[in-house]
């Protein structure tokens, strides 16, 4: 019920992950990244805490790789969880039990990994990789086209409903946590979404870090 794709800018060091389901709300359930250390999706038949407890182990040291190894081996019910990561160093790893539901694959590369469950065919997270990696702009506009070439390529066996977009760089908050939680065409709107948040998103660290530098909002009291 559930695509999606995780990845790491070697320029900036940046780590992103968007997904789409047809599920509501999926962002707020299977998105996890933090700063210096990686992105994680933990989906189908979804447990939240598998998310934070890989990001965990990467922050020790651990590869993607050896983090997923470490958490599959110990986790219950981990035969029906899938789970994808990338690391500070641009490994990736997935982990996809045989309980996932449906049509289900995954495809991966250095900084890059995209799987999915009950899909319209296997070939979706490999598109979703293709799409990525002949993408130009930022991070994130490079995690958008590689939705939209997800849902080119299939995408779910039937429709989907939410969608969302994560993004961290040097802070220890999200730089963009965009969501789509109930939408008839929930990636289309998450692209839109972007394109408004993107030229802000600059504006809005600054105000974080120093607000004296940033630029005015333009409204009564700000001087």
């Amino acid at each position: 019920m559930t695509f999606s794709i995780a990845a790491r800018c070697p320029t900036t060091g940046c780590f992103g992950l968007a997904i789409s389901s047809s599920s509501p709300a999926v962002a707020a359930r299977c998105a996890y990244v933090r700063s210096g250390v990686g992105a994680v999706a933990t989906q189908n038949s979804t447990d939240p805490r598998l998310g934070p407890a890989v990001l965990g182990l990467m922050a020790e040291g651990l590869s993607a790789s050896a983090a997923i190894e470490a958490i599959t081996a110990s986790a219950e019910h981990i035969q029906y969880r899938q789970l994808t990561a990338v690391d500070a160093l641009g490994n990736t790893s997935v982990f996809s039990g045989i309980h996932a539901l449906g049509t289900s694959s995954w495809f991966k590369t250095d900084n890059c990994v995209a799987a999915g469950n009950l899909l319209a065919s296997v070939d979706v997270p490999a598109r979703m990789v293709e799409a990525f990696e002949t993408a130009k702009g930022a991070l994130g506009d490079r995690l958008i086209a590689a939705m939209q070439g997800g849902m080119v390529a299939g995408g779910e066996a039937g429709p989907v409903f939410s969608a969302g977009l994560l993004l961290i760089g040097a802070q220890n908050w999200p730089m963009a946590d965009l969501r789509i939680d109930w939408d008839v065409e929930p990636i289309s709107r998450l692209a839109t979404l972007w394109t408004v948040w993107k030229p802000q998103m600059g504006a809005y660290i600054q105000r974080a870090l120093d607000p004296t530098e940033a630029p005015k909002f333009g409204v009564p009291g700000d001087e």
